[in-house]
């Protein structure tokens, strides 16, 4: 019941915790704007408390529990045991330390936080409602940043064992089969995972290939691991139904005209996500959206309305938090009269798979459609004193460089801490460094990022720990 309606004015909006919305508010707040965030459900949004953060834990605690059992170095025998709901207390607490971090963060930086659900009733103004209330926010400046959900297909409505990745990572104990619908990143670190922790593991994926975006050369490594895992992938699957029982679900999918059907104790449906755009009454404030419901910015973030901005999952492009969290910066220097713009030529993505994958800037497709000639380095994993040394042979790093000028523009990287040496990488594109810059940089010895430079010097025609071909 609705009690009362109060109007206040304020400087900076923004609608939405996440990993934009509560960097936005940061950033906001740092440049002396009063800002009031707006959440309906939790701070930290699906990133820190149903996504990124508690998938990592899940997937750590997988890797031991895998490493713990087989063992990677002769001589050393392993006894363990699971105990799964300890495993999910321990999840939980990490989560609970990131999300009471971003707490700590807003109040110190003095972001008032409002709990509830907001709704545009004008281009300067928008209304919460709580379970008691409604109360009206006057802004000069808004950032939406409301973020993305699961699709859910018609065929396969989430049900009790039909389910999101939400409730996946919130299992009270290891299935003995898990059936996947979609071999994107989250299939693909969620099947793992689970594999190694002991469940019978089906991924279908829609396409000729797992992990569509990645070059084939990469999916084949994946495509391998899993097997060893005993993961069974079918491309070219599509989904036709799932019937729930009191202990299965039984899945029916169709592979080349043929009627296929798998048994599973859960299935998990991941096969994209849908923009938090249409709740929020932007007709009202004057905001349309494109065909795929997002919302149109220009390089600042800005909406058509010139005091309102839109960043993260609900604007073109990948649908990652890093992202958002960059948007959400220049939105907020934006707002304050700065003279911030987008630039996204390196926006790293990374699949936590076993072994890991990222990618940053152009593939080599891509960049033969810009550059006249393309140069290419490779440099094996296998090749390297320390991943050798840790058991970690299998994988690679490729970087595409302009032949012209010897400037790279795009790296990929397959195998253990892919998703730390990307970062050295995506420095590189942003500081418009040559392969020859990367080949002179005196890496320490031995560790994987010395594959950096070796991997420079290959393209340059000098590689010395691989013969020239």
């Amino acid at each position: 019941m609705v009690v009362g309606e109060l109007t206040e004015e304020v400087q900076m909006v923004v609608i939405g915790g996440g990993p934009g919305g509560y960097v936005a508010a940061i950033r906001a707040a740092q440049l002396g704007l009063q800002v009031l965030l707006i959440e309906k459900e939790d701070i930290g949004g699906v990133c820190l408390n149903r996504g990124c953060i508690p998938s990592k834990a899940l997937i750590t605690a997988a890797e031991d529990y895998a490493k713990g059992k087989n063992g990677n170095v002769p001589g050393i025998d392993h006894v363990v045991t699971l105990d799964f709901r300890k495993v999910q207390e321990w999840k939980d607490s990490v989560v609970t330390k990131m999300t009471q971090g971003v707490d700590m963060l807003l109040k110190g930086n003095k972001v008032r936080v409002v709990k509830g659900e907001a709704f545009f009733v004008g281009q300067q103004e928008v209304r919460v409602m709580t379970d008691t209330e409604a109360h009206n926010y006057h802004f000069t400046h808004c950032i939406i940043a409301t973020g993305s959900r699961p699709v859910e297909l018609a065929s396969l409505p989430f049900g009790k064992r039909v389910l999101t990745s939400t409730e996946v990572l919130a299992l009270g104990e290891v299935p003995k089969r898990l059936a996947i619908v979609g071999g994107g990143y989250i299939g693909i670190e969620l099947g793992q995972a689970y594999a190694k922790f002991g469940a019978k593991v089906t991924i279908l994926e829609g396409t000729p290939s797992i992990l569509p975006a990645f070059d084939p050369s990469i999916t084949r490594l994946i495509g391998r691991s899993l097997k060893e895992w005993q993961v069974e992938v079918v491309t070219g699957a599509l989904a036709k139904s799932a019937v729930e029982s009191a202990d299965e679900v039984r899945l029916t999918y169709e592979v080349n005209g043929e009627v296929h059907a798998v048994s599973a104790d859960y299935v998990l449906v991941t096969v994209g996500r849908r923009p938090n755009t249409d709740e929020l009454g932007l007709d009202a404030a004057g905001i349309t959206l494109d065909g795929k419901g997002l919302i149109p910015v220009d390089h600042q973030g800005r909406t058509s309305v010139a005091n309102i901005f839109a960043i993260g999952d609900i604007v073109a492009g990948p649908a990652l938090a890093h992202k958002a969290s960059y948007e959400g910066k220049v939105a907020a220097e934006a707002a304050a009269g700065m003279h911030s713009a987008v630039d996204y030529a390196c926006i790293p993505a990374v699949v936590f798979a076993d072994p890991e994958v990222a990618a940053v800037g152009l593939n080599e497709d891509e960049a033969g459609k810009v550059y006249e000639k393309v140069k290419t380095g490779r440099f094996a994993y296998g090749a390297n004193g320390r991943a050798v040394s840790m058991n970690a042979a299998n994988g690679f790093v490729k970087l595409i460089a302009d032949e012209e000028s010897g400037v790279l523009v795009g790296a990929q990287v397959v195998g253990a801490e892919a998703s730390n040496l990307i970062a050295e990488l995506a420095l590189a594109i942003e500081m418009n460094a040559t392969l020859e810059d990367m080949a002179l940089t005196i890496h320490a010895h031995p560790t994987l990022p010395e594959m950096v430079m070796e991997t420079a010097e290959a393209a340059l025609g000098t590689p010395i720990h691989m013969l020239k071909k």
